[in-house]
């Protein structure tokens, strides 16, 4: 009975939020500090905006953005790059039984947050949204 709580399409348990956000403070720590033996890497800025980790913890799908956006190839390849010392700092400072496979990808949260700002921004949705708000004022 309490085993099919945890069904596909449940959510991610508390574990795997913990977890998630245990790494994404870790590495963010480790980049900031440039700890990582790479002098390409450790001069781009990057933000790492959430960590989302499996239901077993084996993999750990990083997202991440560079400062401004730009060269995102280029961090994501630089991160795959540095896996395996990037695996070895989450050991280091976190107690987990073994670090989990890190995957990089874009945060493209940050891009649908300018999209919809950019939305709202424009006269046509302004007088949209301030007529709607007249109309249920009344």
């Amino acid at each position: 009975m309490g085993k099919n709580r945890h069904s596909e399409g449940a959510g991610p348990s508390q574990r795997q939020l913990r977890v998630g956000e245990l790494i994404r403070r870790t590495l963010s720590a480790v980049l900031a500090r440039g700890d990582v033996h790479d002098p390409e890497l450790n001069a781009m800025s990057i933000t790492v905006g959430e960590v989302r980790t499996s239901p077993d913890l084996k993999i750990a799908t990083v997202y991440v953005m560079p400062l401004g956006g730009a060269r995102r190839e280029d961090a994501i390849q630089a991160l795959k790059r540095n896996r395996g010392e990037l695996r070895r700092e989450i050991m280091r400072e976190m107690t987990l039984k073994y670090a989990p496979d890190l995957r990089f990808v874009i945060d493209e949260t940050f891009d649908r947050m300018d999209e919809t700002r950019a939305l709202f921004a424009r006269e046509d949705v302004m007088r949209d949204i301030e007529g709607g708000e007249a109309e249920g004022g009344e």
